[in-house]
């Protein structure tokens, strides 16, 4: 895999349920749609039935693995979970580049490369590199953030256009 996603922790109702990240939740229609756009994933009728769209040179994780209370995990709880993160991180030798949703995601994927925070700031569509990988943060695609207008499509789609264009570079 050359591309992580790294999201919060897994929806109520999709991802805790069928056990894929950002299926069966409305997050994920926006991350898959801009993923095909993207070329990095494709759908077919046999793709969607089983959870989802195919994923090229994709893998996606959470920062935390359980369902938080009301959706905000707090320190410990992403403190613990950043063990699995790192594993997953470090199974993935040709890792080029892992997008962060949201800060807690960017600030824990950070600390599971080792990096510190101070240096690799979060922001919506910046790009930092630690050890060779480069990090680009994005807000993340939940319901409440698209109806808010915090992110909009094109702002994301523009964040996955940076990250199209790492991926050919490095």
């Amino acid at each position: 895999m050359k591309l992580l996603i790294v999201g919060l922790a897994p929806g109520l109702r999709g991802a805790n349920r069928t056990g894929i990240p950002f299926t069966g939740d409305s997050s994920g229609d926006l991350l898959f749609e801009t993923l095909g756009k993207h070329g990095l994933a494709e759908f077919a009728h046999q793709a969607e039935a089983a959870g989802g769209p195919h994923l090229k040179a994709t893998a996606i994780t959470n920062a935390v693995r359980c369902v938080p209370p009301e959706n905000k995990p707090v320190g410990a709880e992403i403190n613990t979970c950043r063990k699995f993160l790192t594993a997953t991180i470090r199974q993935l030798d040709k890792l080029k580049v892992i997008v962060t949703l949201g800060k807690i995601s960017h600030d824990s994927t950070v600390r599971a490369l080792g990096g510190k925070i101070s240096q690799h700031p979060f922001g919506h569509a910046a790009e930092t590199r630690i050890d060779g990988v480069s990090v680009l943060s994005s807000y993340h695609c939940s319901r409440y953030n698209i109806n808010t207008g915090r992110l909009t499509p094109d702002m994301f789609d523009a964040a996955f256009r940076k990250v199209a264009r790492s991926l050919i570079s490095n």
